[in-house]
């Protein structure tokens, strides 16, 4: 009941549809890009709801303000505490291993805002973990998901960012704030 809820709100009111060609498996790291808005969060749960599917997200802990942060930690969030010494990175691969089911959406860009690095920890947290990551866009000009590779990652950062970096490249001006989202120039 509740998917075909999501499904009829995501395609029918909303009118996004997906294309998606890769199965989501059970333990894997979905990279999303570009990130320029909060509406991309709204986009990606209606999605993963009317598929079926849950994953955890992260979230900067300024965001879990009583009502919210019950409510995104019942979703599946994170709260990310950026100044705390710890390596996040480490206990989420640790999680991933140690889980039967194991979805994590992790926006690169870390923010809203125009960045020129991606941060890093969506790749380390997959290859720690020996998990894949899916690679998704979103296209809110034409109102679609879009994901056509799984990306496992090989060792070599640089070769493997730069492959990423092309996958993303036609998908990264069409965000909902075109402008605030660019891919790294990788030599």
């Amino acid at each position: 009941m509740y998917k075909s809820t999501f499904k009829y709100i995501f395609t029918k009111l909303l009118g996004w549809n997906s294309d998606v060609t890769e199965s989501i498996p059970k333990k894997c790291i979905m990279c999303i890009a570009p990130h320029t808005s909060n509406r991309d969060f709204i986009i990606g749960q209606l999605y993963a709801q009317s598929e079926g599917f849950s994953a955890g997200f992260l979230m900067k802990k300024e965001w879990f303000f009583w009502p919210l942060g019950p409510i995104f930690r019942k979703l599946g969030g994170i709260p990310v505490y950026r100044k705390k010494n710890s390596s996040l990175t480490d206990i989420l691969a640790q999680n991933a291993i140690e889980a039967e089911e194991f979805r994590l959406a992790i926006t690169p860009e870390g923010t809203r805002s125009l960045v020129k690095t991606w941060k890093r920890g969506f790749y380390y947290i997959a290859q720690k973990a020996n998990i894949p990551i899916m690679l998704f866009a979103i296209d809110a000009q034409e109102r679609r998901i879009i994901c056509h590779k799984t990306f496992c990652p090989t060792g070599d950062i640089e070769k493997d960012m730069r492959e990423i970096m092309e996958y993303y490249r036609p998908y990264i001006t069409r965000g909902f704030r075109p402008g605030q989202s660019q891919v790294e120039e990788i030599i």
